[in-house]
């Protein structure tokens, strides 16, 4: 991946938790790394393709005098966040923020802090066999559409298929989603929780009969071990309502674990039934 960088841009501002801080300037240095891809703009020699740094720059100002931040980690995340929004070429952004006239009674340069940013692909699997099954689906896909910072970039079919495990139940209507997100998987998870919960999703049976099922599949590559989190999600494998509508709209996404493309996935799964 190509770079765009911006070094060292200096400002005087008001940041800080120290009630001195708000009203005794102090010096800020702020620099940038943007990812993205460079290849057209270098053919072609047109702006058009790339990221224009200047512009960057102005958008780094405006964000470090929006307001006054007790925290250089909140200013970096809003920089970070402000350059993924608006410049759709950046695929990831690292941004250090240097203090150097931080409030220490110590000799030293200056203290900093570095975050690395990116915008996310993940993949989620929805499902629902209790009501308007359709109507359900839309209302989910409806609700994670407003999702701050996410966007769904790929639908799959409806598609009806039998229930998995032995609870005696009707069949569920699912479909696949490819979405773009600043968030990351846990705050992903909490999101589509909360949209579980909305629309009326109860938890008394496991594998039983839901109003709505929303799963993380796939996070870019990451593989998470986490108490109430594991992606990529493990049963997708297995799961023929789970690689049907993946498949239908990415089939040649690698599984990080597996390293077998879904639509391989998926071929071997139906060799085993």
């Amino acid at each position: 991946m190509d770079k765009i960088y911006i070094k060292n841009l200096e400002f005087i501002g008001n940041h800080g938790v120290f009630p001195e801080e708000k009203f005794l300037q102090q010096k800020f240095i702020i620099s940038v790394e943007m990812e993205t891809s460079t290849r057209k703009a270098g053919v072609d020699d047109d702006l058009n393709h790339s990221t224009h740094y200047g512009f960057v720059a102005e958008d780094i100002e405006k964000v470090f005098f929006s307001q006054s931040f007790d925290l250089i980690e909140a200013l970096a995340e809003n920089i970070a966040k402000t350059i993924l929004i608006k410049y759709s070429l950046i695929k990831n952004v690292k941004v250090i923020v240097k203090k150097p006239w931080a409030p220490i009674k110590k000799h030293f340069d200056f203290v900093a802090i570095e975050i690395y940013r990116s915008r996310n692909i993940a993949y989620l699997s929805i499902g629902s066999n209790i009501g308007n099954l359709k109507e359900n689906l839309k209302n989910a896909i409806s609700a994670i559409s407003t999702l701050e910072n996410t966007t769904i970039t790929k639908t799959s079919t409806f598609l009806e298929t039998k229930p998995f495990g032995n609870i005696e139940q009707d069949n569920f209507l699912n479909a696949c989603l490819e979405i773009t997100t600043l968030s990351t998987p846990q705050e992903l998870l909490k999101e589509l929780l909360n949209i579980e919960n909305i629309l009326g999703r109860t938890r008394e049976i496991k594998w039983g009969p839901r109003v709505i099922d929303l799963d993380i599949l796939l996070f870019n590559d990451l593989i998470v071990q986490d108490e109430n989190l594991a992606i990529p999600h493990p049963w997708m494998c297995e799961r023929s309502f789970v690689l049907d509508p993946l498949n239908e709209i990415a089939p040649n996404l690698i599984h990080p674990l597996e390293k077998k493309y879904i639509s391989r996935l998926k071929r071997d799964l139906y060799k085993s039934l």
